[in-house]
């Protein structure tokens, strides 16, 4: 062997043979794991990140702070992304939101799940087969309820919220870029409420909090919306968040749910977030799956082997009829819809026609549910998993 390998030619056979099985590995990385699909889903106590793999793989997972910031990452090295959303709402409990990063040219998949600050949390994390050869990696969060959080921070009333979708594999989410502050218009300046203060949990003092919003809330109030919630969440010395809750007798299934995160830092834009709903949606349907969203962890495993058995059995059926259901109350309220998109988007007349078009799509029952960026000035989603709603997120600089 020692002397075959001393020749000239042959040892650059060797030479080459160990270079061959050196590059091999790099050239598999191509094709490694596929991360197909992921979803973020609320059940009980749980948050559960449910990540598609088209075979069995041990993702990395860390935490980090960013800019103040806490994160939980999970990354994939060197693996392919199938059709992942680029952006995932939060369940507004742990998760602000979740992001993914691809890179094409040396492969990996990074998952960022983005934490609301001072809530303590422990996570778990498991893998499961599924069909047709693929593997679900599930990454589990849960209050930490040992340490006391430092400060409280507004959570949207908890009626069930499709932010908190439920489960992962089957959402289809699009996204745009994260919200610039717009520019000014003439259209949000349209609107100027008169001088005197502001009575609180009233229009007056919507107005006066969020300006970008005062024709939407001019609109409402104008149709018969009321403010039948208002909360504060101020402490001594600090500005904190407001939230509201508005009714209107006439669509005793719809609500418009109204939240305001003021800056709590110098140079940080104002947040008004205000939502169309359809949670208050009454059927047998809707109160057993908002029955079946109350379930513990302890409580899945004690009727269903595997939490994706619970998801397929107990749940998807059930969000395939709230879709249905859902639908039917937004066409039966079409006009409800139209001018809260009109209102919202003065300047974009197309919206009402790319959400309308999208509410008439027929259910799938192959998907639980599929969500749409339907406008970026201001940034406005269209959620068609679980309760149908829209959303819309203004952004305001402080004087």
């Amino acid at each position: 062997m020692q002397s075959l390998a001393d020749k000239p030619g042959r040892r650059f056979v060797w030479l080459l043979a160990a270079l061959v099985c050196l590059v091999q590995p790099v050239w598999g990385a191509g094709g490694g794991v596929e991360v197909r699909r992921l979803g973020l889903s609320k059940v009980g106590e749980n948050t559960l990140l449910t990540v598609v793999l088209d075979r069995a793989a041990s993702p990395l997972v860390s935490t980090q702070n960013v800019a103040g910031k806490p994160q939980l990452v999970v990354d994939f090295p060197q693996a392919r992304a199938g059709q992942l959303p680029t952006h995932l709402e939060g369940d507004e409990s742990l998760v602000q939101q979740v992001v993914t990063e691809t890179h094409s040219a040396k492969g990996g998949v990074r998952i960022i799940l983005d934490l609301f600050p001072e809530r303590p949390y422990t996570y778990w994390q498991k893998s499961r087969p599924g069909g047709a050869g693929q593997t679900f990696f599930i990454l589990g969060l849960n209050p930490d309820l040992k340490v006391p959080p430092v400060q409280a921070r507004l959570a949207t009333p908890a009626s069930p919220e499709p932010a908190a979708s439920l489960p992962g594999p089957g959402e289809e989410v699009q996204r745009e870029p994260t919200p610039e502050p717009p520019e000014a218009s003439t259209d949000e300046q349209s609107y100027r409420e008169p001088p005197g203060s502001a009575a609180p949990g009233s229009f007056t003092e919507l107005r006066s909090l969020m300006p970008k919003a005062a024709n939407l809330f001019q609109g409402l109030e104008t149709d018969g919306w009321r403010v039948s919630e208002s909360n504060r969440y101020d402490r001594p010395g600090s500005r904190l968040s407001r939230d509201f809750i508005l009714t209107n007798s006439k669509y005793p299934e719809l609500a418009v749910k109204i939240a305001y995160l003021p800056a709590n830092v110098p140079n940080t834009p104002n947040i008004s977030i205000i939502m169309l709903t359809t949670d208050k949606l009454q059927s047998q349907t809707a109160s057993e799956y908002q029955g079946l969203r109350q379930w513990s962890f302890a409580k899945i495993k004690t009727k269903y082997e595997d939490i994706g058995d619970f998801f397929d059995e107990a749940l998807k059926p059930l969000r395939v009829k709230l879709r249905q259901e859902t639908q039917a109350l937004a066409l039966r309220d079409v006009t409800v819809f139209q001018n809260f998109l009109k209102l919202a988007c003065p300047n974009d007349p197309q919206v009402i026609d790319k959400v309308m078009k999208h509410i008439r799509e027929k259910v799938s029952p192959r998907f639980e549910g599929v969500q749409y960026t339907v406008s970026e000035r201001p940034l406005v989603f269209l959620n068609l998993v679980d309760f149908l709603f829209i959303k819309v997120y203004y952004v305001d600089l402080p004087h």
